[in-house]
Protein backbone atom coordinates (compact mmCIF):
# COMPACT_ATOMS: atom_id res chain seq x y z
CA UNK A 1 0.00 0.00 0.00
CA UNK A 2 1.35 3.39 -1.03
CA UNK A 3 1.85 5.96 1.73
CA UNK A 4 0.29 9.39 1.41
CA UNK A 5 2.69 12.13 0.58
CA UNK A 6 3.21 14.56 3.54
CA UNK A 7 2.68 17.64 1.35
CA UNK A 8 -0.64 16.29 0.14
CA UNK A 9 -1.79 15.79 3.72
CA UNK A 10 -0.92 19.41 4.57
CA UNK A 11 -2.83 20.73 1.55
CA UNK A 12 -5.91 18.66 2.40
CA UNK A 13 -5.85 19.77 6.03
CA UNK A 14 -5.58 23.44 5.05
CA UNK A 15 -8.45 23.15 2.59
CA UNK A 16 -10.63 21.50 5.23
CA UNK A 17 -9.88 24.31 7.71
CA UNK A 18 -10.74 27.07 5.22
CA UNK A 19 -13.99 25.32 4.28
CA UNK A 20 -14.96 25.17 7.94
CA UNK A 21 -14.33 28.86 8.49
CA UNK A 22 -16.37 29.78 5.42
CA UNK A 23 -19.24 27.62 6.62
CA UNK A 24 -19.22 29.28 10.06
CA UNK A 25 -19.23 32.75 8.59
CA UNK A 26 -22.14 31.91 6.35
CA UNK A 27 -24.20 30.94 9.39
CA UNK A 28 -23.69 34.39 11.13
CA UNK A 29 -26.84 36.63 11.12
CA UNK A 30 -26.87 39.13 8.23
CA UNK A 31 -27.49 42.19 10.43
CA UNK A 32 -26.10 43.39 13.70
CA UNK A 33 -28.12 45.66 16.01
CA UNK A 34 -25.25 48.08 16.35
CA UNK A 35 -23.81 47.87 12.86
CA UNK A 36 -26.20 50.29 11.18
CA UNK A 37 -25.38 53.16 13.51
CA UNK A 38 -21.68 52.44 13.38
CA UNK A 39 -21.61 52.38 9.60
CA UNK A 40 -24.06 55.22 9.24
CA UNK A 41 -25.81 53.47 6.39
CA UNK A 42 -29.20 52.90 7.96
CA UNK A 43 -29.85 56.62 8.61
CA UNK A 44 -30.15 58.86 5.55
CA UNK A 45 -27.65 61.74 5.69
CA UNK A 46 -30.41 64.35 5.49
CA UNK A 47 -32.28 62.87 8.41
CA UNK A 48 -29.12 62.62 10.46
CA UNK A 49 -28.37 66.31 9.97
CA UNK A 50 -31.86 67.72 10.34
CA UNK A 51 -32.78 69.18 13.73
CA UNK A 52 -35.15 67.01 15.73
CA UNK A 53 -38.03 67.89 18.03
CA UNK A 54 -37.41 71.63 18.33
CA UNK A 55 -36.96 72.49 14.64
CA UNK A 56 -38.49 75.87 13.78
CA UNK A 57 -39.91 77.13 10.52
CA UNK A 58 -38.06 80.11 9.07
CA UNK A 59 -39.65 82.95 7.14
CA UNK A 60 -38.93 83.65 3.49
CA UNK A 61 -36.82 86.63 2.53
CA UNK A 62 -33.34 87.92 3.25
CA UNK A 63 -32.11 88.16 6.83
CA UNK A 64 -28.76 89.32 8.18
CA UNK A 65 -27.27 87.89 11.34
CA UNK A 66 -25.41 89.80 14.03
CA UNK A 67 -21.88 90.96 13.34
CA UNK A 68 -19.76 88.66 15.49
CA UNK A 69 -16.37 89.95 16.57
CA UNK A 70 -13.43 87.55 16.36
CA UNK A 71 -9.73 87.89 17.11
CA UNK A 72 -9.09 88.77 13.47
CA UNK A 73 -12.17 90.81 12.58
CA UNK A 74 -15.96 90.74 12.39
CA UNK A 75 -17.96 88.00 10.68
CA UNK A 76 -21.54 88.61 9.59
CA UNK A 77 -23.77 86.25 7.62
CA UNK A 78 -26.74 87.00 5.39
CA UNK A 79 -29.24 84.29 4.44
CA UNK A 80 -31.74 84.07 1.63
CA UNK A 81 -34.72 81.89 2.51
CA UNK A 82 -37.28 80.56 0.05
CA UNK A 83 -40.12 78.16 0.88
CA UNK A 84 -38.76 77.87 4.40
CA UNK A 85 -35.33 76.70 3.27
CA UNK A 86 -31.95 78.41 3.09
CA UNK A 87 -31.17 78.87 -0.60
CA UNK A 88 -28.15 81.11 -0.22
CA UNK A 89 -25.66 82.01 2.50
CA UNK A 90 -23.03 84.72 2.23
CA UNK A 91 -20.63 86.53 4.49
CA UNK A 92 -21.20 90.28 4.24
CA UNK A 93 -18.33 90.78 6.65
CA UNK A 94 -15.23 88.62 7.16
CA UNK A 95 -11.66 89.12 8.43
CA UNK A 96 -9.41 90.81 5.90
CA UNK A 97 -5.90 92.10 5.54
CA UNK A 98 -2.63 90.13 5.45
CA UNK A 99 -2.99 86.40 5.95
CA UNK A 100 -6.69 86.80 6.74
CA UNK A 101 -7.43 87.43 3.06
CA UNK A 102 -6.28 83.95 2.12
CA UNK A 103 -8.00 82.29 5.06
CA UNK A 104 -11.26 84.08 4.30
CA UNK A 105 -11.04 83.21 0.59
CA UNK A 106 -10.63 79.53 1.46
CA UNK A 107 -13.02 79.24 4.40
CA UNK A 108 -16.06 81.38 3.61
CA UNK A 109 -17.17 79.57 0.41
CA UNK A 110 -16.99 76.25 2.30
CA UNK A 111 -18.98 77.66 5.22
CA UNK A 112 -21.58 79.14 2.86
CA UNK A 113 -21.99 75.79 1.14
CA UNK A 114 -22.21 73.95 4.45
CA UNK A 115 -24.92 76.29 5.74
CA UNK A 116 -27.11 75.63 2.70
CA UNK A 117 -26.46 71.88 2.90
CA UNK A 118 -27.13 71.57 6.65
CA UNK A 119 -30.02 74.07 6.81
CA UNK A 120 -28.79 74.96 10.30
CA UNK A 121 -25.82 76.42 12.14
CA UNK A 122 -24.65 72.93 13.09
CA UNK A 123 -21.78 72.89 10.61
CA UNK A 124 -18.15 71.86 10.91
CA UNK A 125 -15.39 74.43 11.30
CA UNK A 126 -13.03 74.80 8.38
CA UNK A 127 -9.54 73.55 9.18
CA UNK A 128 -7.13 76.45 9.67
CA UNK A 129 -9.96 78.97 10.10
CA UNK A 130 -11.21 78.28 13.63
CA UNK A 131 -11.96 81.87 14.62
CA UNK A 132 -13.67 82.71 11.33
CA UNK A 133 -15.72 79.51 11.51
CA UNK A 134 -16.82 80.20 15.08
CA UNK A 135 -17.87 83.77 14.26
CA UNK A 136 -19.63 82.55 11.11
CA UNK A 137 -21.67 79.98 13.00
CA UNK A 138 -22.70 82.48 15.68
CA UNK A 139 -23.83 85.03 13.10
CA UNK A 140 -25.57 82.28 11.12
CA UNK A 141 -27.48 81.19 14.21
CA UNK A 142 -28.61 84.74 14.93
CA UNK A 143 -29.83 85.04 11.33
CA UNK A 144 -31.77 81.80 11.72
CA UNK A 145 -33.29 83.08 14.98
CA UNK A 146 -34.46 86.25 13.24
CA UNK A 147 -35.87 84.24 10.33
CA UNK A 148 -37.75 82.05 12.79
CA UNK A 149 -39.29 85.13 14.40
CA UNK A 150 -40.39 86.47 11.03
CA UNK A 151 -42.04 83.13 10.21
CA UNK A 152 -44.40 83.64 13.15
CA UNK A 153 -45.65 86.88 11.62
CA UNK A 154 -46.02 90.28 13.31
CA UNK A 155 -47.23 90.45 16.90
CA UNK A 156 -48.32 87.42 18.91
CA UNK A 157 -50.94 85.94 16.64
CA UNK A 158 -48.80 84.75 13.73
CA UNK A 159 -49.73 85.13 10.10
CA UNK A 160 -48.51 87.79 7.70
CA UNK A 161 -49.78 91.33 7.52
CA UNK A 162 -51.37 92.50 4.30
CA UNK A 163 -49.97 95.51 2.48
CA UNK A 164 -52.19 98.58 2.25
CA UNK A 165 -51.98 101.33 -0.37
CA UNK A 166 -52.89 104.89 0.64
CA UNK A 167 -52.94 108.03 -1.50
CA UNK A 168 -52.26 111.36 0.12
CA UNK A 169 -53.99 114.66 -0.63
CA UNK A 170 -52.91 116.56 -3.73
CA UNK A 171 -50.69 119.40 -2.51
CA UNK A 172 -50.69 122.46 -4.76
CA UNK A 173 -47.36 124.14 -5.48
CA UNK A 174 -46.31 127.13 -7.60
CA UNK A 175 -45.51 124.80 -10.51
CA UNK A 176 -48.26 122.21 -10.20
CA UNK A 177 -49.84 119.62 -7.90
CA UNK A 178 -47.90 116.90 -6.11
CA UNK A 179 -49.66 113.80 -4.85
CA UNK A 180 -48.03 110.81 -3.21
CA UNK A 181 -49.17 107.21 -2.91
CA UNK A 182 -47.54 104.87 -0.39
CA UNK A 183 -47.69 101.14 0.24
CA UNK A 184 -47.51 100.15 3.91
CA UNK A 185 -46.83 96.65 5.26
CA UNK A 186 -46.08 95.66 8.84
CA UNK A 187 -46.26 99.33 9.83
CA UNK A 188 -43.51 100.37 7.42
CA UNK A 189 -43.48 102.20 4.09
CA UNK A 190 -42.41 99.67 1.49
CA UNK A 191 -43.07 101.80 -1.59
CA UNK A 192 -43.63 105.48 -2.35
CA UNK A 193 -44.56 107.05 -5.69
CA UNK A 194 -45.77 110.37 -6.99
CA UNK A 195 -49.04 109.94 -8.88
CA UNK A 196 -48.99 113.67 -9.65
CA UNK A 197 -45.99 115.99 -10.07
CA UNK A 198 -45.24 119.28 -11.87
CA UNK A 199 -44.76 118.86 -15.62
CA UNK A 200 -44.13 120.90 -18.72
CA UNK A 201 -41.03 122.86 -19.69
CA UNK A 202 -38.28 122.89 -17.09
CA UNK A 203 -40.54 121.11 -14.60
CA UNK A 204 -40.14 117.85 -16.52
CA UNK A 205 -36.43 117.74 -15.81
CA UNK A 206 -36.82 118.79 -12.18
CA UNK A 207 -39.50 116.18 -11.57
CA UNK A 208 -37.44 113.48 -13.26
CA UNK A 209 -34.51 114.25 -10.99
CA UNK A 210 -36.31 114.95 -7.71
CA UNK A 211 -39.17 112.45 -7.46
CA UNK A 212 -37.09 109.25 -7.49
CA UNK A 213 -34.90 110.68 -4.72
CA UNK A 214 -37.95 111.70 -2.69
CA UNK A 215 -39.52 108.25 -3.16
CA UNK A 216 -36.38 106.56 -1.95
CA UNK A 217 -36.02 108.92 1.00
CA UNK A 218 -39.61 108.28 2.09
CA UNK A 219 -39.05 104.50 2.20
CA UNK A 220 -35.70 104.92 3.96
CA UNK A 221 -36.99 107.35 6.60
CA UNK A 222 -40.41 105.77 7.12
CA UNK A 223 -41.79 109.27 7.78
CA UNK A 224 -42.37 112.58 6.01
CA UNK A 225 -39.31 114.01 7.77
CA UNK A 226 -37.12 113.92 4.67
CA UNK A 227 -34.76 116.47 3.17
CA UNK A 228 -35.74 118.61 0.19
CA UNK A 229 -33.95 117.82 -3.06
CA UNK A 230 -31.60 120.58 -4.13
CA UNK A 231 -33.11 122.65 -6.95
CA UNK A 232 -36.60 121.25 -6.34
CA UNK A 233 -37.76 123.11 -3.24
CA UNK A 234 -41.40 123.54 -4.26
CA UNK A 235 -41.78 119.98 -5.49
CA UNK A 236 -40.13 118.67 -2.31
CA UNK A 237 -42.40 120.73 -0.09
CA UNK A 238 -45.53 119.54 -1.88
CA UNK A 239 -44.27 115.97 -1.82
CA UNK A 240 -43.76 116.04 1.93
CA UNK A 241 -47.22 117.53 2.57
CA UNK A 242 -48.91 114.88 0.46
CA UNK A 243 -46.76 112.16 2.03
CA UNK A 244 -47.73 113.28 5.52
CA UNK A 245 -51.42 113.21 4.63
CA UNK A 246 -50.98 109.67 3.29
CA UNK A 247 -49.29 108.65 6.54
CA UNK A 248 -52.12 110.23 8.54
CA UNK A 249 -54.67 108.23 6.55
CA UNK A 250 -52.66 105.03 6.95
CA UNK A 251 -52.55 105.56 10.72
CA UNK A 252 -56.33 106.03 10.90
CA UNK A 253 -56.98 102.96 8.77
CA UNK A 254 -54.59 100.74 10.74
CA UNK A 255 -56.29 98.36 13.21
CA UNK A 256 -55.82 99.38 16.86
CA UNK A 257 -52.96 97.66 18.66
CA UNK A 258 -53.76 95.33 21.53
CA UNK A 259 -53.17 96.82 24.96
CA UNK A 260 -50.43 94.40 25.95
CA UNK A 261 -48.32 94.50 22.78
CA UNK A 262 -45.41 96.68 21.80
CA UNK A 263 -44.69 97.18 18.10
CA UNK A 264 -41.36 98.69 17.11
CA UNK A 265 -42.73 99.87 13.80
CA UNK A 266 -45.16 102.15 15.62
CA UNK A 267 -42.40 104.74 15.84
CA UNK A 268 -43.18 105.73 12.26
CA UNK A 269 -46.41 107.22 13.53
CA UNK A 270 -44.50 110.27 14.72
CA UNK A 271 -45.27 112.24 17.85
CA UNK A 272 -48.59 110.48 18.40
CA UNK A 273 -46.90 107.15 19.08
CA UNK A 274 -44.38 108.50 21.54
CA UNK A 275 -47.06 110.54 23.24
CA UNK A 276 -49.27 107.53 23.93
CA UNK A 277 -46.33 105.63 25.38
CA UNK A 278 -45.52 108.51 27.69
CA UNK A 279 -49.12 108.88 28.81
CA UNK A 280 -49.39 105.25 29.87
CA UNK A 281 -46.10 105.30 31.76
CA UNK A 282 -45.74 106.36 35.35
CA UNK A 283 -42.70 108.53 34.69
CA UNK A 284 -42.84 111.87 32.96
CA UNK A 285 -39.63 111.36 30.95
CA UNK A 286 -39.86 109.95 27.43
CA UNK A 287 -37.12 107.39 28.00
CA UNK A 288 -38.61 105.99 31.20
CA UNK A 289 -42.10 106.04 29.74
CA UNK A 290 -41.04 103.82 26.85
CA UNK A 291 -39.11 101.44 29.07
CA UNK A 292 -41.72 101.08 31.80
CA UNK A 293 -45.11 102.15 30.47
CA UNK A 294 -47.65 100.50 28.22
CA UNK A 295 -46.45 96.94 28.88
CA UNK A 296 -43.05 97.41 27.20
CA UNK A 297 -40.44 94.79 28.04
CA UNK A 298 -37.34 95.73 30.00
CA UNK A 299 -34.09 95.46 28.09
CA UNK A 300 -31.60 92.75 28.93
CA UNK A 301 -28.21 93.90 30.17
CA UNK A 302 -25.29 93.44 27.81
CA UNK A 303 -23.92 94.65 24.49
CA UNK A 304 -25.98 94.16 21.34
CA UNK A 305 -25.02 94.88 17.73
CA UNK A 306 -27.79 95.61 15.25
CA UNK A 307 -28.04 94.52 11.64
CA UNK A 308 -25.81 96.23 9.10
CA UNK A 309 -28.25 98.44 7.16
CA UNK A 310 -27.37 99.45 3.61
CA UNK A 311 -28.04 103.05 2.60
CA UNK A 312 -27.47 104.96 -0.60
CA UNK A 313 -24.14 106.23 0.75
CA UNK A 314 -22.89 103.22 2.72
CA UNK A 315 -23.62 100.83 5.56
CA UNK A 316 -24.76 101.87 9.03
CA UNK A 317 -24.53 99.52 11.99
CA UNK A 318 -25.24 100.36 15.62
CA UNK A 319 -24.05 98.78 18.86
CA UNK A 320 -25.74 99.52 22.19
CA UNK A 321 -24.74 98.82 25.77
CA UNK A 322 -27.54 98.14 28.24
CA UNK A 323 -27.14 98.31 32.02
CA UNK A 324 -29.92 98.33 34.59
CA UNK A 325 -32.42 97.77 31.80
CA UNK A 326 -31.49 101.08 30.12
CA UNK A 327 -29.33 102.07 27.18
CA UNK A 328 -26.16 103.56 28.64
CA UNK A 329 -24.17 103.83 25.41
CA UNK A 330 -24.81 103.85 21.67
CA UNK A 331 -22.18 103.85 18.94
CA UNK A 332 -22.00 103.37 15.20
CA UNK A 333 -19.57 100.56 14.39
CA UNK A 334 -20.16 101.27 10.70
CA UNK A 335 -21.18 104.52 8.99
CA UNK A 336 -20.89 106.02 5.47
CA UNK A 337 -17.42 107.32 4.69
CA UNK A 338 -15.48 108.92 1.87
CA UNK A 339 -15.92 112.34 0.31
CA UNK A 340 -18.81 114.37 1.67
CA UNK A 341 -19.99 111.38 3.71
CA UNK A 342 -17.13 111.90 6.17
CA UNK A 343 -18.48 115.31 7.18
CA UNK A 344 -22.10 114.11 7.29
CA UNK A 345 -21.15 111.15 9.47
CA UNK A 346 -18.99 113.33 11.72
CA UNK A 347 -21.89 115.72 12.31
CA UNK A 348 -24.78 113.27 12.58
CA UNK A 349 -23.56 110.13 14.36
CA UNK A 350 -22.67 111.77 17.71
CA UNK A 351 -26.11 113.42 17.76
CA UNK A 352 -27.84 110.13 16.99
CA UNK A 353 -25.83 108.33 19.67
CA UNK A 354 -26.79 110.94 22.24
CA UNK A 355 -30.45 110.90 21.20
CA UNK A 356 -30.63 107.13 21.66
CA UNK A 357 -29.32 107.23 25.22
CA UNK A 358 -31.75 110.03 26.07
CA UNK A 359 -34.79 108.41 24.41
CA UNK A 360 -34.04 104.84 25.40
CA UNK A 361 -35.60 103.67 22.13
CA UNK A 362 -35.37 103.94 18.35
CA UNK A 363 -37.98 106.71 18.33
CA UNK A 364 -35.48 109.48 17.62
CA UNK A 365 -35.51 112.32 15.12
CA UNK A 366 -33.45 112.19 11.92
CA UNK A 367 -30.53 114.62 11.81
CA UNK A 368 -31.10 117.37 9.25
CA UNK A 369 -28.93 116.84 6.18
CA UNK A 370 -28.33 113.18 7.04
CA UNK A 371 -31.62 111.53 6.10
CA UNK A 372 -30.18 108.28 4.76
CA UNK A 373 -27.66 107.87 7.56
CA UNK A 374 -30.35 108.60 10.15
CA UNK A 375 -32.78 106.09 8.62
CA UNK A 376 -30.13 103.37 8.47
CA UNK A 377 -29.06 104.18 12.02
CA UNK A 378 -32.60 103.83 13.36
CA UNK A 379 -33.19 100.54 11.56
CA UNK A 380 -29.95 99.04 12.88
CA UNK A 381 -30.72 100.43 16.33
CA UNK A 382 -34.15 98.81 16.31
CA UNK A 383 -32.65 95.42 15.44
CA UNK A 384 -30.22 95.81 18.36
CA UNK A 385 -33.15 96.65 20.65
CA UNK A 386 -35.01 93.58 19.37
CA UNK A 387 -32.06 91.43 20.42
CA UNK A 388 -32.08 93.09 23.84
CA UNK A 389 -35.74 92.22 24.24
CA UNK A 390 -37.07 95.73 23.62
Amino acid sequence: MRKSHPVRRVVLATAATVSGIVLLLSLKPGSDPGSADAAGGAVPPAAAQSPQGGARAIGDGTVTGNAEQTQYGAVQVRLTVSDGKITKAEAVQAPKGGQSDQITANAVPKLNQAAVAAQSADIDSVSGATYTSTGYKKSLQSALDKAAKSAAGPGQGGGSAQAATVTGDAAQTQYGAVQVRITVADGKITKAEAVQAPKGGQSDQITANAVPELNQAAVAAGTADIDAVSGATYTSTGYRKSLQSALDKAEKEAPPASSGSSDASGSSGGAGSSGSAGASGASGSDGAGQQQGGGAKALENGTFTGDAEKTQYGTVQVRITVAGGKITRAEAVQAPKGGQSDQVTFNSVPRLNKAVVEAGSADIDAVSGATYTSAGYKKSLQSALDQAGG
